[in-house]
């Protein structure tokens, strides 16, 4: 613990030097702040949202299709004016007539479909009213009650593998929108430090460039005096040179940079934004393997993946042996109907109504398509299965893989710090070596680009371990830091 508060120390005065420099005109933003924005407003926020509500919606379907469903179907009124229709007569002969007639109905039907059968039940009620306009008279025809009940046996039951299914999917959605929200943890980190580290790079191509023309200038004044050779003299005149395309390199790509990373804030100022790197809130913690593994079994969206492919396949598998294959079918209904000339008529002393119906499909030769279509389910399930499998232990590897580099980020982070001290110190010493003529412009070079490197090389380090601090957080969607999983309260996403 000692020594990572010796790192910490470290980082924090290596970073006041990067910081002292700071735009006054400039936004500042911290790394947190940067993500509190992507996570609330860039594209990649929206499309996560929206993906999880389209899973919500369509969870809520699959449980709308197991509940009563109310629905009214009515006509007012349907005028014939005039149809000719066949008419059979008493004697049995069939005969055409004009008819003049208005036709008005309405039917009140209650259904529900039963999941562990895969029946349907109903009840309905109807009432039916004709009005012959060329005669000025008028019937009734009425339905009071009709219930019903429709099963087709041994057939595949999709409202049973919905039941089984749908659950998992919907909580698959919800880890998947967790670690979305991660992913954009990290895409966010990855465009703030890039953007840091163009931002630390103009400021060393604009001090290049001024320690540059600083030097030429001195050596002007050596070589007049006779000093120097004219070939230091021309080796500082190119130095500065480059250092001069330097500077307007790195401006053009300091606006790049800016503009990328404010495009996926959906930052609509003009504003410049500068960064603050994040090394204050540096913590760092051990995280065991095993409970790292364990978590990320429990919480991954993958493990349930895992489930929902396995029990898709066995959908599959029954589904290949519950199509083509015996079949049979039951419809039973029994109802009250009446019919009148007046309205009280047709609901008085309701006949009944019964019907019964069992039908049966066998087949008798496919020439073994049936068969054909289980054994490829069968093949297609088992190829799942070691496929997950499989996956399964890539998954367990690449848990182990990121904690053991995150458990190296301490020492890495220490050693860029150190390098880029020494470094800076190094700088500082060969320029005034050079300044009493100790050493030859080559060195000072060196010594610059040494310096230049090892500063790019620390930031990038910050990087790895912040984008490895959040990939950690996706992959067991569990906050180490504050030992607790990472949830939110999805209903406010509804």
């Amino acid at each position: 613990m000692h020594n990572h508060k010796s790192i910490i120390i470290l980082l924090s005065l290596i970073i006041c030097g990067y910081s002292a420099d700071s735009q006054t005109l400039s936004k500042q933003y911290t790394l947190e702040q940067v993500i509190d924005i992507a996570q609330d407003q860039s594209p990649d926020a929206l499309s996560a949202k929206n993906k999880f509500l389209r899973s919500f919606w369509e969870f809520r379907t699959s449980k709308a299709l197991l509940l009563p469903k109310l629905s009214l179907d009515a006509v007012a009124p349907n005028i014939s004016s005039p149809t000719i229709i066949k008419v059979t007569q008493p004697d049995g002969t069939d005969a055409f007539r004009e008819v003049y007639q208005a036709n008005t109905s309405a039917n009140l039907s209650l259904s529900k479909n039963i999941g562990f059968t895969g029946g349907n039940i109903y009840l309905s009620s109807g009432l039916e009213r004709i009005d012959y306009l060329n005669t000025d008279s008028s019937s009734w025809y009425s339905n009071p009650l009709t219930i019903g009940y429709q099963q087709n046996i041994f057939t595949f039951n999709p409202y049973k593998w919905s039941k089984k299914i749908d659950p998992i999917k919907y909580n698959e959605a919800k880890k998947k929108y967790l670690e979305n929200v991660e992913q954009i943890s990290i895409t966010a980190s990855n465009y703030f430090f890039n953007f840091l580290v163009s931002q630390i790079q103009k400021k060393i191509a604009d001090q290049k460039y001024a320690n540059y023309d600083t030097l030429y200038k001195i050596a002007i004044g050596r070589y007049n005096l006779g000093k120097i050779p004219e070939n230091d003299l021309l080796q500082l005149e190119l130095q500065l040179l480059r250092a001069e395309s330097e500077v307007e390199t790195n401006n053009i790509n300091f606006e790049d940079r800016m503009s990328r990373l404010k495009s996926y804030l959906r930052l609509q100022d003009d504003q410049d934004i500068e960064l603050i790197p994040p090394v204050k809130d540096i913590d760092f913690f051990d995280i065991p393997v095993d409970e790292a593994v364990a978590k990320a079994i429990e919480n991954n969206s993958l493990s349930l993946g895992f489930e929902r492919r396995l029990l898709e396949a066995d959908m599959g598998v029954n589904y290949a042996k519950r199509t083509d294959r015996f079949e049979a079918s039951l419809f039973a209904q029994y109802g009250l109907t009446q019919q009148g000339e007046q309205f009280s008529e047709s609901y008085q002393n309701p006949q009944q109504s019964q019907q019964l119906s069992f039908g049966i499909h066998v087949p008798i030769l496919d020439w073994g398509l049936a068969k054909g279509n289980i054994k490829i389910a069968e093949s297609e399930r088992e190829i799942t299965r070691t496929a997950v499998e499989q996956e399964q232990i890539d998954f367990t590897q690449s848990i182990y893989l990121e904690v053991m580099y995150f458990k190296m980020q301490p020492r890495q982070l220490q050693i860029a710090a150190k390098a880029d001290t020494v470094a800076q110190k190094g700088y500082v010493v060969s320029k005034q070596r050079y300044m009493i003529d100790k050493i030859s412009i080559t060195d000072l070079n060196v010594a610059q680009v040494d310096k230049d490197n090892s500063t790019i090389s620390f930031i990038k380090s910050l990087q790895d371990y912040w984008v490895n601090y959040y990939r950690l957080r996706q992959l067991t969607l569990y906050d180490f830091k504050n030992n607790k999983d990472i949830s939110i309260d999805f209903d406010k996403i509804r």
